[in-house]
């Protein structure tokens, strides 16, 4: 029997995390580490003190049909990656790793092919984290190196979506 790699051992974490999530669409868990120490975690919800949509019955985005990746203002969620920046403190993040793993949220299977939204990965730079790893399956990852979307600015193409 195997050790587990370091980078699944913090997506399995991430993925636990998803488990908290209020979404009815995709769940999401993420977790900052810095030298092998967890920062932070967060997942997808509504804002503290609001209803989430698991609470209310129903998704206005399912309800319009509107596409992943595009019209966020009409989710009630803050993004996983967004509450895990807003748990920590910026020095902490600087040269950071950000594990995020989506699940879905009927039979809770991981979901792969996903990354951060435009919003969120504008958060990912400014807070100073260096990589973000999405688990992809069980075993495989993709590591995205956030110096690349500061030198591939997705925001100026014109592309919606994730």
């Amino acid at each position: 029997m195997g050790r587990v790699s370091k980078e699944n051992y913090y997506l399995d974490i991430a993925e636990t995390v998803s488990e908290r999530s209020t979404c009815l669409r995709r769940r999401f868990g993420a977790i900052i580490v810095k030298n092998d120490i967890i920062i932070a975690t967060g997942y997808n919800g509504a804002p503290r003190g609001r209803q989430n949509c698991s609470d209310i019955g129903g998704c206005m985005r399912e309800k319009l049909n509107l596409p992943r990746g595009e019209r966020y203002e009409m989710c009630r969620s803050v993004h996983a990656e967004a509450n895990a920046i807003i748990a920590a403190a910026r020095e902490n993040m600087i040269g950071s790793t950000l594990y995020m793993c989506c699940t879905d949220p009927k039979d809770g299977s991981v979901v792969g092919g996903t990354c951060s939204c435009m919003m969120c990965k504008r958060m990912i730079i400014n807070a100073g984290i260096e990589t973000v790893v999405v688990r992809d399956t069980d075993e495989e990852f993709t590591v995205y190196p956030v110096k690349d979307w500061i030198e591939n600015d997705d925001s100026l193409t014109g592309k919606f979506g994730y």
